[in-house]
């Protein structure tokens, strides 16, 4: 067991919060799964175990990838660009649908049976693919007509694939990356030009659907209701959701208790979209404040293993792939208290689902691997400032 302590590299805050997070899941999931295991899919002890699975795998991937050296995932994403933008192209040619709407959003892969989310690996491809770029032309005199091709068409072309199955994702991953873009020093005239040409491609791509529903199926009707709905509290499936877990979150007021939920019986996604507000009705407010306060901690940390890393790629990095994991939990617990639109967004590392929580402790190992280099560098200066190391090495 210490030989596999000293194995871990990097910041301890943030082992130590995705810990918390993953544990305090358990109970969470374990008591919402229940209304699947009601409705006939399987028993509830098969879908802890499934959960812990995901969460064992989850931690085997992030252990192995902040065991990579942050440098080498320049390449890497250059290498996964054309690689996301095929599987993302196989996953849309499926043409899967669930009442009419593009439903293409997972692929299945073979020998072992399971189901993977593309958009949740383009997601994490694309940020570091845009850290790397960034920090590539830092310190250069940056024209608009030079960075289209590397930079905004990759972008572009990979959203477009989201897009038609996955309003919410798409809508999230351009937000980061302008963010990103901002922070990474890129002129302002210009993200302007591109948020601007980011709308104008969304308005036609709705017009376009609308004109042509049969051509190509899409979800924008969905989107649409979902939108005019929260804004006139119109009766809905997604409305009733939404009711469910308010009533969830107000029962969280004198907290039923872990395993005493009510409102899992009625919420269809109280595993996965919904288990904020299981987890307030069951653990009352303090479950609510204390995960909030796990991701807030994690923001910090986030943001201090950017500012200690040496080099500006390893800081542009750290922001690309950490700040998408708090804002998703932010919009998540914004959908249970009614601030945002339904999105279909889960908690990361504690809503069930494999394909989410692979890619979040992805993201985590890629953000440990920066601090774990820093760590290195740290030990070699205190090594080379001590006065014996300095007389050991001269004898």
């Amino acid at each position: 067991m210490q030989n596999i302590f000293k194995q871990i590299k990097g910041d301890k805050a943030i082992w130590a919060i995705v810990a918390l997070l993953a544990i305090f899941s358990f109970m969470p999931v374990y008591s919402a799964a229940s209304n699947l295991a009601n409705a006939g899919h399987t028993n509830t002890f098969s879908l802890l175990v499934k959960h812990f699975m995901h969460l064992l795998l989850g931690f085997v991937i992030m252990f192995g990838v902040h065991k990579v050296p942050y440098k080498y995932f320049r390449g890497l994403s250059m290498v996964m660009i054309p690689i996301v933008f095929v599987l993302l192209l196989i996953t849309m040619l499926q043409g899967t649908t669930i009442d009419g709407a593009n439903a293409s959003r997972w692929i299945q892969i073979p020998i072992v049976n399971m189901s993977f989310q593309t958009s949740t690996l383009a997601s994490v491809v694309l940020m570091v693919y845009v850290a790397r770029y960034l920090s590539k032309i830092r310190d250069k005199e940056i024209k608009f007509q030079e960075t289209i091709l590397p930079l905004w068409t990759p972008i572009f072309l990979i959203l477009i694939l989201i897009l038609p199955a996955n309003f919410s994702t798409t809508a999230i991953i351009f937000t980061m990356i302008m963010m990103l873009a901002f922070i990474g020093g890129y002129p302002l005239k210009y993200l302007a030009l591109m948020i601007i040409s980011g709308v104008a491609a969304l308005a036609i791509f709705i017009l376009v659907a609308k004109a042509f529903p049969d051509a190509m199926p899409n979800r924008v009707d969905t989107w649409m209701s979902r939108i005019e709905n929260f804004t006139n509290g119109e009766d809905t499936e997604a409305d009733y959701q939404i009711e469910k877990a308010k009533i969830a979150i107000a029962t969280g007021i004198t907290p039923l208790g872990p395993g005493k939920s009510i409102q899992k019986n009625f919420l269809p996604q109280s595993s996965s979209d919904f288990i904020f507000a299981i987890i307030i009705e069951e653990y009352g407010l303090f479950g609510g404040i204390f995960i909030l306060f796990l991701y807030m901690w994690l923001l910090f940390r986030i943001v201090v293993v950017s500012h200690k890393s040496d080099t500006i790629f390893g800081k542009l990095l750290v922001l690309g792939v950490g700040l998408p994991i708090v804002f998703q939990a932010l919009i998540n617990m914004a959908v249970a208290v009614e601030l945002f639109p339904v999105t279909g967004q889960t908690l990361p590392l504690i809503s069930s689902g494999g394909t989410s929580i692979w890619m979040t402790c992805m993201a985590i190992g890629i953000i440990l691997s920066v601090s774990a280099k820093r760590e290195e560098l740290k030990e070699q200066e205190d090594a080379e400032d001590n006065p014996l190391a300095i007389l050991s090495e001269a004898i």
